[in-house]
């Protein structure tokens, strides 16, 4: 068992530089995401108020369709390889300082990152049946909730205090 253990520590230290590098493209991608989904959930409550039209409007359809391609084509998929990769990193020999507060502060931060994921994707079939309590303002301050989990996230793993 420790042989193969070896041969997998030997491996994760080899592909240490590859595997960062697909873990920053992934949170580029996922981070992107976040950004943008509380940004088209404004635009949709806003633009539905302002043209005056309702629900399964061509207009809505088409947010619908936007959000859905977001979530399925993008931040699902950044999300599932940020996890991935970052437990590669996890588990490379010499990458996290468990003495530390940092691993922690990080940790912390994703899966607070992930919840928030998972909202917006619940949050997405409220559109969908109509029942979307949220004004446009509400999801404006939502949309600054991975901003300050990515403040976290980057002062933990380059400070690494």
């Amino acid at each position: 068992m420790t042989e193969i253990l070896d041969l997998v520590s030997s491996f994760l230290s080899d592909m240490y530089l590859w595997t960062k590098s697909l873990h920053v493209m992934s949170v580029l991608a996922w981070m992107a995401g976040l950004f943008y989904l509380p940004r088209l959930y404004v635009y949709h409550v806003e633009g539905l108020k302002k043209q005056g039209v309702t629900r399964g409007s061509d207009m809505d359809l088409l947010f619908q369709h936007q959000e859905r391609l977001l979530m399925k084509a993008i931040m699902h998929p950044a999300a599932i390889s940020t996890w991935f990769f970052g437990l590669c990193l996890v588990f490379t020999p010499g990458v996290v300082w468990w003495d530390s507060i940092w691993p922690y502060a990080k940790g912390f931060g994703i899966i607070a990152m992930t919840i928030f994921h998972l909202y917006l994707a619940k949050a997405r079939f409220t559109f969908i049946d109509g029942t979307n309590n949220l004004k446009g303002r509400q999801w404006r301050m939502m949309n600054e909730i991975p901003t300050l989990l990515m403040v976290l996230i980057v002062l933990a793993v380059i400070l690494k205090f």
